[in-house]
């Protein structure tokens, strides 16, 4: 109350001072009332809400009172009162650089606004000129301590969570603006009073030429930054169009995939922006227009050749040079690749044959064959032999080369000049050889026929030394070869095939002397007829002293390959060792956990005794199965030993370790389940007090038609065992999968007697077949025949028995409850009964039939 006649200027209603809600509730709808008579409309805003303290009523009801006592009054031009504030303030602060009210949030982010406000009508409290857009802080508070201190404005705002805040509050913005209104129009108001006034129609004048001279200048600037974008944005197509036209091809493949990755920053990098501002373009023009047609001001037209269409034309003439350009880009890097590569394969073919040739020229024209002696002719007849073959073989890759300087030159190659002179060096040169080469031949073959003797003994014996040689390098690769064998057998295979190379080793030292004694030949030739020997045997570069030393290396080896070889036995022969102890208890265990399993299967479907007796040795048993466990681990020990080993197959067994682990624990789950289904056994056969005759009928019946002892029963199986029963199943043909479908155990269901109402078969189905899969179990089958022959209480039996407590009366009370039944059974049901609602309903009645159909599912409780 005292808040409303602060703002409002007026007397309320005397408060009462009391203390009490009531009294609250009085104050404040008084405070109501008075809001009220000012025309304003509270909707949803009660006293109880604020007195109870609801803060989002309350501060609704704040806003109502600033809106109607503190904004609502504002009014320029006959707007409404947020309009004609904001416009208040656009005109003041028109004059002031960077400053744009638009709206009462993020327009005063910056703090500018309201120093503006301040310095227009009180100049000498602000230096406008000193502050900075970029400090807002510094804005902010001086302002907000400006208007505190000169002004009587208070502090409403904090500096921080204005500039904190992506958008400011927009009430409480516009609440400490309205502030700044009130102060300057009073202030104006007192001045106008001391000094002559401007006549209203002029004040009026000059605000309708003040909005109308803005909008002007707002649409001046609209067209200068359409006139300035639209000249940049054709400037870069300009530019552009030429560069995207260009189809100059580079001669080097850098060259062209610098190409590429320019065009590809192009369309990455530079023409987005481009496509952002031509659109904006395209939004700033209408925008304009519409504003143009708003104002009533005549349409824009832009500078000759800056239209929306001419800039929509020279973007389309930039597509078309786009268009095409990376595809042309491609073909020219895959034409330079396959440039490149040719000329790569031309310069690498042209070496290795300038290689090939260099120095035969000169080696064609020696004249060494005039002093030689009988081996050096004989050599150097060879050695042309040769080389004519050489030559003949190398006459391919000149024609190769020629061929691929021709493509070159087709593919019009930028390096095509000094291909050619290349090439044609290179064929002048191989005429060149020829020429020379038939020279030489000539010459040889007059001198072919001296000291052949010798020459006929450094063939022979290059003829021999070359295969033994090979045969001892091959030797020595096989001694030093590592193997790696798995099994005795292989171990001993390698030991065979050794023992038969030592036996071929007398035969190859026969070689050997053969060999050596056709270089002692030579030698006693040479010393017999004083033959000049410059040279060594041109047939081959093997001597004796390599034979020899190649020779003692084999024999070397010999001794290291048995000492190994003999390792290896040793080693495959504790394998074995380790393979047959494995299997030797494998073996054993395999058996015994198959036997253990089938022991427990004939256990569970036999009937010795009672089901305790059954209980009790199945427990022995799985003690004794327990007892064996020494023996799987030490089963373990060996098969560690086998993998340390490495070993990692066993022909004496087929059990691995993991299937001794499976099988292990396959009989300790067996052995555990059949003892709980036993047990199970004995907790249905007590619940649901069924005779151990009956339990033994049943398992009498199930046995004796599981005639392959499976444990389970097929169709026809399964459909005699309730006949035994007393079943009639019908005639019909049973499927056989072991189960019945719902209309087969429908049937069964109705000929032993019951009535198979659909309700009524729906309710034990759900109980027989919960996943509604529409077959029925043997082991469903079973308990359900359980559930029907145990004596069970059901929810009618339940009902009645609560009717005879509550006197025959549809409803029991809670004192009734009492009564009849121990304390924690009757709170149980209190707490759990809902209340009775028929028509003969008392106070405090409770339903028990609603309570008895839950308690066995039929309901929720």
């Amino acid at each position: 109350m005292l808040l409303l006649e602060v703002i409002s200027g007026e007397r309320l209603a005397k408060p009462e001072r009391g203390k009490m809600r009531v009294h609250k509730i009085s104050n404040v709808n008084k405070a109501l009332d008075f809001i009220a008579s000012k025309g304003v409309k509270l909707v949803s805003i009660g006293a109880e809400e604020i007195v109870d303290g609801n803060a989002k009523m309350t501060l609704g009801m704040i806003w109502t009172i600033i809106l109607r006592f503190a904004i609502q009054d504002i009014s320029v031009e006959e707007t409404s009162a947020k309009e004609g504030l904001l416009l208040w303030c656009q005109r003041k602060t028109a004059p002031y650089k960077n400053v744009n009210i638009q709206n009462f949030h993020i327009s005063w982010k910056d703090g500018l606004g309201f120093c503006a406000l301040i310095h227009r009508h009180r100049p000498e409290l602000i230096d406008y000129g000193k502050l900075r857009k970029d400090d807002p802080m510094t804005n902010l508070n001086t302002a907000f301590d400006v208007a505190e201190k000169y002004l009587d404005i208070p502090k409403m705002l904090d500096a921080e969570d204005i500039v904190g805040t992506a958008r400011p509050d927009e009430k409480a913005i516009m609440t400490y603006v309205s502030s700044f209104y009130h102060a300057f129009s009073g202030a104006q108001k007192k001045q106008k009073q001391i000094h002559c006034p401007l006549p209203p129609q002029a004040e009026t004048a000059a605000n309708r030429i003040c909005k109308v001279l803005a909008v002007n200048q707002e649409n001046e600037q609209l067209m200068e930054d359409y006139e300035k974008l639209a000249s940049d944005l054709l400037e870069w197509i300009r530019r552009t169009i030429p560069w995207l036209e260009n189809r100059v091809p580079e001669n080097t493949m850098q060259a062209m995939q610098q190409k590429l990755e320019d065009f590809r920053d192009y369309r990455r990098l530079h023409k987005p922006p481009k496509v952002q501002e031509k659109c904006q373009l395209e939004i700033n023009f209408n925008t304009l227009q519409t504003k143009l047609r708003l104002s009533n001001r005549p349409a824009f037209m832009p500078s000759e050749g800056k239209m929306v269409s001419d800039i929509s034309n020279a973007w389309g003439g930039l597509e078309g040079a786009e268009k095409g350009y990376e595809e042309w880009l491609l073909n020219e890097i895959r034409r330079l690749e396959r440039l490149d590569h040719l000329a790569e394969k031309f310069r690498q073919k042209a070496a290795i044959h300038e290689a090939w040739t260099d120095g035969k020229e000169e080696m064609l024209q020696e004249k060494d064959y005039e002093t030689a002696s009988l081996s050096e002719i004989k050599a150097l007849l060879k050695k042309h032999e040769a080389f004519e073959s050489d030559l003949a073989a190398h006459q391919d890759r000149v024609e190769q080369i020629a061929a691929i300087a021709q493509e070159l030159n087709e593919l019009e190659y930028y390096d095509s000049p000094s291909v050619n002179a290349r090439c044609q060096r290179i064929c002048d040169q191989w005429d060149s050889l020829g020429v020379l080469t038939q020279k030489r031949s000539e010459a040889l073959q007059r001198t072919e026929k001296l000291l052949e003797t010798i020459d006929q003994l450094y063939l022979e014996f290059a003829k021999r030394a070359a295969p033994f040689n090979n045969w001892m390098e091959g030797a020595m690769e096989d001694l030093q070869d590592t193997f790696i064998v798995h099994t005795i057998e292989e171990i001993q295979g390698l030991s065979t095939a050794h023992e038969q190379f030592k036996a071929t080793l007398p035969e190859a030292d026969k070689e050997r002397q053969a060999i050596l004694g056709i270089h002692n030949e030579i030698a006693k030739i040479v010393q017999t007829y004083h033959v000049n020997m410059a040279g060594t045997n041109p047939y081959t570069t093997i001597n004796p002293q390599e034979i020899n030393a190649k020779w003692d290396k084999v024999r070397q080896l010999v001794p290291q390959r048995d000492q190994a070889l003999i390792e290896e036995h040793a080693r495959q022969q504790n394998n074995e060792r380790l393979r047959r102890q494995f299997a030797n208890q494998a073996n054993v265990i395999g058996p015994w956990i198959q036997t253990k399993m089938e022991e427990i299967g004939r256990i569970s479907i036999e009937m010795h005794g009672t089901l305790e007796d059954q209980l009790t040795h199945l427990r022995q048993y799985e003690k004794s199965i327990v007892n064996y466990k020494p023996k799987i681990d030490q089963l373990e020990g060996d098969h560690q030993l086998i993998q340390e080993a490495l070993i990692f197959d066993n022909k004496h067994t087929n059990y691995t370790m993991e299937h001794i682990r499976v099988g292990w624990e396959q009989l300790l789950t067996t052995i555990a389940r059949t003892i709980n289904e036993i047990e199970n056994q004995i907790l249905t056969r007590d619940a649901k007090g069924i005779s151990q005759d009956q339990m033994n009928e049943f398992r009498a019946s199930f046995n004796h038609f599981d005639r392959d002892h499976s444990g389970t029963l097929g169709a026809e199986e399964f459909k005699a065992c309730l006949i035994s029963l007393g079943f009639d199943i019908g005639n019909d043909a049973q499927k056989r999968t072991g189960m019945m479908d719902a209309e087969d155990f429908r049937a069964c269901l109705i000929s032993m007697g019951y009535n198979m109402g659909e309700a009524e078969f729906s309710r034990i189905m759900s109980i027989v077949d919960p996943n509604r899969l529409g077959l029925v179990t043997f082991q469903a089958f079973i308990d359900f025949m359980s559930r029907e022959t145990a004596d069970t209480d059901t929810a009618d039996q339940v009902m009645a028995s609560f009717k005879v407590l509550a006197g025959d009366k549809n409803y029991i009370l809670a004192d009734e409850l009492r009564r009849e039944l121990p304390p924690d059974q009757a709170e149980y049901c209190i707490a759990r009964m809902t209340p009775y609602t028929g028509p003969d309903s008392v106070p405090g009645a409770l339903d028990y039939m609603s309570f008895s159909t839950a308690l066995y599912g039929e309901s929720d409780l």
